[in-house]
């Protein structure tokens, strides 16, 4: 924004990085430039504030995130759908620095695949997970075609990734997070017993220490998977389970409460999906969300729909868009 006396008019010159001043007819004309910072993407969001779409979660971090069947989260990103989960708050970036960043995940999954399988039922341990390979290292990331896990003892099934994988562009746009590899794991009446589990419950264990025999509790890296809380917080609830009871029922027995599910963007019907939670009380099962609406904890080697999710920059920005399918949001540098 520029102002001038006198009837002259600024002209920025980008290349040069500096100001050109036109019609400068007359003695002690005075010029004044405005700098503006852009916002964030993340910083875009919390400008919108609560909304019937947008929440604040009831973590100690305050998220916010959008919730309900179909809300205007879409964006696009790789040259395809993604949809923010929502503004995470205090996220690590490997370095030692907290940042408020958008979470994305990938729209559609981009197949089923084990989790892990390089024995007969594969661990538990995201560091050295196959399908972790596959997004951060392998074919996913390279955007070519190659081999991804499925079935026991390191079996393999054709995956294709040319069309559909991170381009360069998207790279530039997503730098590590250090996600949480917590779990739930007893039985019976412990609190840490995932079929007694809120999604608040959730939420606390996946950023604690239980593990199975001293897996990592944390890892550094760009692309994981959404967290069980993720599922559960994404909820609206409906007419006669709202959504406050919907998150104070367990994930577990969600099945009998449709309008928990079926007001949850996050559930997909046709697919089960891999969570990126462990069940620590044993080495090689991983939490689902099931096409039944539950969470639920399955073997590593099984195949189930594999949504890749991420941390963006914190300096990404959203340019243009509404949000909608039609007119997701732009990102940019």
């Amino acid at each position: 924004k520029t102002t001038c006396t006198n009837g002259a008019t600024v002209e920025w010159l980008d290349d040069e990085w500096a100001p050109k001043i036109n019609n400068l007819t007359q003695t002690r004309t005075k010029c004044t430039l405005y700098f503006v910072k852009e916002p964030s993407a993340a910083e875009t969001i919390l400008a919108m504030g609560e909304t019937d779409e947008l929440k604040f979660d009831n973590t100690k971090d305050n998220n916010l995130r959008y919730i309900g069947a179909n809300p205007n989260n879409y964006v696009r990103f790789n040259n395809e759908l993604w949809r923010i989960i929502g503004v995470f708050n205090n996220i690590e970036n490997g370095s030692g620095t907290k940042e408020t960043r958008i979470k994305l995940i990938r729209d559609e999954p981009i197949g089923k695949y084990s989790w892990d399988n390089k024995d007969s039922y594969g661990i538990n341990d995201w560091t050295d997970s196959t399908l972790k390979e596959v997004l951060n290292n392998g074919p996913y990331w390279s955007r070519t075609s190659g081999n991804c896990p499925s079935g026991s003892n390191g079996a393999t099934t054709s995956c294709d990734f040319s069309t559909n994988g991170l381009t360069e562009e998207a790279k530039t746009m997503i730098s590590d997070a250090v996600w949480k590899l917590g779990g739930l794991s007893s039985s019976g009446s412990d609190t840490n017993n995932y079929q007694n589990a809120i999604t608040s419950t959730w939420y606390t264990y996946e950023r604690g220490t239980e593990v199975f025999e001293g897996r990592p509790t944390e890892w550094t890296g760009k692309i994981g998977l959404m967290y069980p809380s993720d599922y559960g917080y994404a909820t609206s609830g409906g007419s006669t389970t709202n959504r406050e009871a919907c998150l104070n029922k367990e994930l577990y027995n969600w099945d009998d409460l449709s309008e928990c599910y079926n007001n949850d963007w996050l559930y997909n019907s046709s697919n089960a999906q891999w969570t990126l939670t462990p069940r620590a009380r044993f080495s090689s099962r991983v939490f689902t969300v099931n096409s039944n609406g539950i969470v639920d904890n399955n073997r590593t080697n099984d195949t189930y729909g594999v949504s890749p999710a991420l941390y963006l920059n914190s300096n990404v920005r959203i340019i243009s868009g509404e949000g909608t399918e039609s007119n997701p949001f732009v990102l940019s540098l």
